[in-house]
This record gives structure tokens, sequence and C-alpha cells, in this order.
């Protein structure tokens, strides 16, 4: 009986990087590096004044905020939770302006 599986990568030899694989090497042979990458699309989605007026809007409703005494709990681990966020988002952007 022929094995019609023949061609299906068995265990995890699918995992590990292959020489033919070009779409995701750069010409040196390593791997891109998908952070930087993804920090530069943090930085052209808001470099124009849509994505500069859409953050300021955004640290006005998290890193500008502040509460009373009397908050419950609930609501400053919510509002922690969208300020932090907010300042990965800063941070994205900021460090995608730069190159980095």
């Amino acid at each position: 009986m022929e094995d019609t599986n023949a061609a299906t990568p068995r265990g995890w030899s699918w995992f590990e990087r292959s020489e033919t694989n070009t779409d995701t090497q750069t010409q040196s042979g390593e791997l891109p590096d998908t952070g930087r990458e993804l920090r530069l699309s943090y930085a052209r989605c808001f470099a124009g004044p849509d994505g500069e007026k859409v953050l300021k809007h955004l640290r006005v409703l998290t890193l500008e905020r502040a509460f009373g005494p009397d908050v419950d709990a609930e609501l400053l681990r919510h509002m922690e939770g969208q300020r932090q966020l907010v300042s990965y988002i800063l941070a994205q952007f900021e460090r995608g302006r730069q190159g980095d």
C-alpha cells in the first residue's frame, strides 16, 4: 500500500527553518525583525494629523484622567489596563518614528 501522506511533514520538522523559504528571510539569510516592522507600522499609522488627533484623544481619556478618593477598585483596575494599552501604543509609535 502506498503512503499518500509522504509529502506531509511529520513531527516538528515543519517548524524548522527552511533555506528555501525566502518570503520570511532577508537577503542576509536572517529572519526579519517583526517587532521593528510593527513599530514602523505604528509610526505610519499615527504619523498624520488624524493619527495625532487620535493619540491626543487617547491620552486625554486615559493618561490625563484622575479619579477622586471614592472610586471603586474595579474602575481603577479597568483604567489601569486602558492606561497600559495607551502607553504601549505611544511607545511603539515613538520607537517607530525613530526608526528603532
